[in-house]
Parts: structure tokens; sequence; C-alpha cells
């Protein structure tokens, strides 16, 4: 098998494999790895400035006197506000100016992100769970799609990556598998189904680089895949999380009134506002937070079932290193 495919050529990049932007895990130092062992990091400038403190531009830059690979970066675009809308937009300029080429959109209409790379040489990837959102996405006219299926943390999709690929397969873009890949026997077996790469987030956190704090990353190593259970405590929509003697406390499923203002063409913005706003500083405590005051039945942890294959802490460039050895070795 050739680790050559749409997705590296786009690129440019050696190993078709990317490192999937994540709140609050995506720090500097592992974006850089996973880009200078061959693969692409993805920034996911919320946690580059609010967790890890780096102005957008300097962190960039950080990553740059640690590699001179291609790197991404995730650009959310829900357009929930005027002020968020306007922060996004400068990141990305920034981003574009720091010779960022490399994009992956979610939430929203991806148009003003590829009108605004594209000019420059830039690639957009748009993030769907389901055929509908992959046709408004190339409508947008973005270059690949990245095909989030059932076994992601997070925000999983409602089908399997088999059932996935098959409904977006004519469409004429790259396929990039991302959810349930924790060793490299998954990241074969999606290379072979037709995918063009695959995106990892979970197996990325158990490295040595990863800025989560150590009682998450011993959490992902330890967890079977009966362990990921959905909340929609969290944003209001089911999040793959690990269960913890806190989820088990506060329960799975948003109460009453969440539901009926989830339901309301306009309360719901504010609902996810308000999930979101409590969730980021959760997650931010739950990942970096030491201290015997931040014990692991208080918090809760996103992870995909991909932890089933994940069996240590590693360096996030030995990863990378054997899933491109698994992939080229003759079966």
């Amino acid at each position: 098998m050739s680790l050559e495919t749409p997705l590296t050529r786009q690129l440019g990049i050696e190993v078709p494999l990317i490192c999937g932007a994540m709140y609050p895990c995506s720090n500097p130092e592992l974006v850089a790895a996973v880009s200078a062992a061959g693969g692409i990091g993805v920034v996911q400038p919320l946690s580059m400035t609010y967790v890890y403190g780096h102005d957008v531009r300097e962190g960039l830059r950080l990553i740059r006197r640690l590699t001179d690979k291609p790197i991404g970066m995730n650009v959310l675009i829900e357009r929930s506000s005027k002020l968020y809308l306007e922060r996004m937009e400068r990141w990305l300029d920034i981003a574009l100016e720091e010779g960022v080429r490399f994009f992956v959109t979610s939430l929203g209409n991806p148009r003003w992100v590829v009108e605004r790379a594209a000019p420059l040489g830039g690639v957009v990837y748009h993030d769907v769970t389901e055929r509908k959102w992959a046709e408004k996405g190339l409508a947008g006219g973005v270059h690949g799609l990245i095909a989030v299926n059932d076994r992601a943390g997070g925000h999983a999709g409602p089908h399997s990556a088999a059932a996935l690929y098959a409904q977006l397969a004519d469409l004429g873009v790259p396929l990039v598998c991302a959810g349930g890949i924790g060793d490299e026997r998954g990241f074969v077996e999606a290379l072979r189904m037709g995918y063009a790469g695959a995106q990892l987030g979970t197996r990325f956190i158990a490295t040595a680089e990863c800025g989560a704090h150590e009682d998450y990353k011993r959490a992902i190593v330890a967890a079977t895949e009966r362990d990921i259970v959905l909340t929609e405590r969290v944003t209001g929509v089911p999040l793959a999380v690990i269960r913890t003697p806190y989820v088990d406390r506060i329960g799975t499923k948003a109460g009453p009134i969440a539901r009926w203002l989830l339901r309301g063409r306009k309360t719901k913005h504010w609902m996810r506002t308000l999930y979101a706003l409590r969730s980021a500083w959760q997650l931010k405590r739950a990942s970096l937070a030491g201290g015997a005051e931040e014990k692991t039945s208080k918090d809760y942890w996103q992870a995909g079932k991909s932890v089933a294959g994940i069996h240590a802490i590693e360096p996030a460039g030995e990863i990378v290193r054997r899933f491109a050895s698994a992939a080229l070795s003759p079966r």
C-alpha cells in the first residue's frame, strides 16, 4: 500500500494522518510533533489563546521554530455573534500571513474561509456527519471532507465509517475518516476502505507532547470502549465522554427546561452559548488542572471509542511513524 493519497498530494505531507484540533488539548508542541513526523497537526485557536496563553501569531511562530513542515488551523464558522466571527476572521488572516495553507472548518457555511484561503493556495476541508452537510460544504467550495463517524470523540456522527464512506464516495473530493482509530490496524483499514487519510484526536491526547493533564491521559489508556458514553449535559447535544463518577452524578440527559430552550429557533443559540461557556471552563479545568482538589471523580473528559486501541502514553512522532510503517507493510 502506498502512503501517497489525494490528501498527501494536496497538503504536501508524507503520511495521510491528521492530528485533529481539540479544545483544550491542542497545544503548539503537539501540533509541531505530528507535523514533524510527516503527518499534519491542526491548531485550535481557542485552545492556543485561552488555554495555553499564546497570541495566535506568536503561537504559530513557536510551532515554526519546532518544525518547518505543513500545519493546519481549525476555523469554527458558526455565526453565533458578530464579535466571535470577527475574531475568527482575524485569526484566519493571521494564519494566512504566517504561511498556514490548510484549514478545517466546522459548524457553518465555509464559503468565506474558502474565499480568503483559496486565492493564496489554501486548501479547506469541512467536518461533516452525513451527506446533506457534505453537499452544503461543497456548495461553499471546500476541497475535501472530514467524515466524522459514530465512533468519534466529542460530537460524533450517526453513521459507521463504512456507511459514511458509502454516502460520500461519489462526491468527487478526498474523504478523511474521523473517529474510532486508536491503533495502526484501524488506520490501515480506513485507507483500504477508500479514505484518503485519517484524523485522530483521542489517540494524540495520550502522548508525551499533549498539554492535557496526566490524569486525562491515564484515563484514556485505562478506558475501554464500554466506558465511552454520550451526554447532553455539556453542550446540549450528545457528546462522547469517558464515564466517570462525575458523569454518573450529573446524568447524561438535558433537563426539561434546557430541552425546551434547545428546541426554540432563537433560544437554542442562547442555550448552546451557555453550555459552551460552562463546558469550556470545565474542560480546561479537567484537562489541565492538578492538585488534590482536582480529582477525576469531579470531571469529565471527551474521548472516542478509539480508546480500545490505546494502551500507552507515547511520543506523538512514534505514533505517526508506526502507523506509516503499518500501512507500508505487505499483507
